[in-house]
């Protein structure tokens, strides 16, 4: 297959500012803190159950939840230690979820039972190996890695996309993967394509990172383990959101993916740079994912940095590693500051798809107050779904469901781009997630 020698053209987007403070960081590994606590619900789908009961000893690795349900991924310990509460918490969607805590004995004890899975050879042998390891897209949307690589009969993948784009201003966690690990990145690519049979594989990097280019280009040169050429790296313009699935296959591919349709309906497989190295230490290993790189930025941090924590591990110790806040911080965001979530506590913990954790102080947490929109048209400029968000919004305001269906509501990526984009401040994104919620509701019968 043919190789773009640059990148497809998509539509809007917006041209935000880098940040890229920790880019150039070693990664630092947190010590076990003194418990963490896990939540039942990492991922999208069914929220597990608990496997253990109070008081029980687990190991690094050991089942703490799981469910039958097919869109639903184990929770492993990710310490060794006792086991002192089932607990429900708060995740950051507003939702309750019951939760493992496990008091840390500091032993970091893997657990006996975890040996190198055997050679992996087919496509059900892969995703029943990504479904074990419990692992989810790490990118942030927590979508279950196994339902991904579980192609359906009848589709056709010809193309891997490796997602390095990382175009949320702050976050360089893939960054440092790439450039620590980018031997293990490359394990994963050769051997997923080996598996699934992919004739392509394109590594999509934003040309923001040319050190990350040079890395993974020199170690995908390799003629011994890619004689046909056919895992290459793709420069892509800088500009957010271009690390969405369906922005990142347009511009890969030049394919475009049909509204509620997925990657494989047009042939591509759209895998984090995090999800496919794990991937391979898995394979090695037999390890499950216990562990999660994350950035730690934000004017209110002392030092901001990449930090390797066991997952659950509470939010408020891995800023206290990182040496706590130098100013009080008025606004704490889980991801990026464009789709990331505002938190409320940092009580909360480290979960599986988290890749950054933002504290902000007063001058950069405060928004300017939105004035009447001009019908300027920049939101729609810069919309990645070709949607009107100022028409969104005003439907929102009258929670018109029928005419937020006509808009094409649901097709929202919740980028932010219009937000961004608006002049006036108008808390577009916002007001649109408000709308998808109706629809939601009326879909369901008005039940909550």
């Amino acid at each position: 297959m043919e190789f773009p020698k640059h990148p497809f053209r998509t539509h809007g987007g917006a041209p935000v500012p880098h940040h890229k403070n920790t880019w150039d960081t070693p990664t630092a590994t947190m010590p076990p803190p003194e418990k963490v606590i896990l939540p039942m619900q990492q991922h999208i789908g069914a929220p597990c159950i608990p496997t253990v009961k109070k008081g029980d000893h687990v190991y690094v690795g050991t089942v703490v939840g799981d469910n039958e349900a097919y869109m639903s991924v184990p929770v492993h310990s990710s310490v060794s230690g006792t086991v002192t509460d089932i607990t429900t918490v708060m995740l950051t969607g507003g939702q309750m979820t019951q939760a493992v805590v496990v008091e840390s004995d500091g032993a970091m004890e893997k657990d006996p039972g975890i040996h190198p899975p055997a050679p992996i050879t087919t496509k059900e042998e892969l995703a029943n190996a990504a479904r074990a390891a419990g692992l989810v897209g790490l990118g942030g949307a927590g979508f279950p890695a196994h339902v991904k690589l579980n192609v359906p009969e009848g589709k056709q993948i010809d193309t891997l996309l490796v997602n390095v784009a990382e175009c949320e201003p702050y976050v360089t966690s893939d960054h440092r993967e790439a450039l620590e690990n980018g031997h293990n990145v490359l394990e994963g690519v050769y051997k997923v394509k080996e598996i699934l049979g992919v004739q392509r594989v394109i590594i999509a990097v934003e040309d923001n990172k040319p050190d990350v280019i040079q890395k993974l280009t020199e170690i995908a040169d390799d003629p011994k383990r890619d004689p046909r050429d056919e895992v290459r790296v793709l420069a892509l313009k800088s500009r957010y959101p271009q690390g969405a699935e369906k922005v990142l296959v347009q511009a890969c591919t030049g394919r475009k993916v049909p509204e509620g349709k997925l990657p494989a309906d047009v042939g591509c497989l759209v895998m984090n740079i995090g999800s496919i190295s794990f991937l391979a230490s898995y394979m090695r290993t037999g390890m499950p994912l216990t562990l999660k790189r994350v950035t730690i930025d934000g004017s209110a941090i002392a030092h901001p940095q990449n930090v390797i924590v066991p997952v659950g591990t509470p939010i408020k110790d891995v800023v206290a590693f990182c040496g706590g806040y130098k100013s009080e911080p008025k606004k704490l965001i889980m991801g990026g500051p464009m789709m990331g979530v505002a938190i409320t506590s940092d009580e909360l913990p480290i979960l599986k798809q988290n890749n950054a954790i933002l504290a902000f102080d007063e001058r950069e947490a405060t928004l300017r107050q939105p004035t009447a929109c001009i019908r300027c048209g920049r939101c729609v400029a810069a919309c990645p779904m070709n949607l009107m968000p100022t028409k969104l919004e005003q439907a929102t305001e009258r929670k018109d469901v029928e005419g937020l269906k006509a808009l094409n509501v649901m097709a929202c990526m919740e980028c932010g781009c219009c937000a961004f984009s608006c002049p006036a401040g108008r808390r577009l994104v916002q007001a649109i997630r408000l709308g998808k919620s109706y629809v939601r509701k009326a879909g369901s019968g008005g039940k909550k």
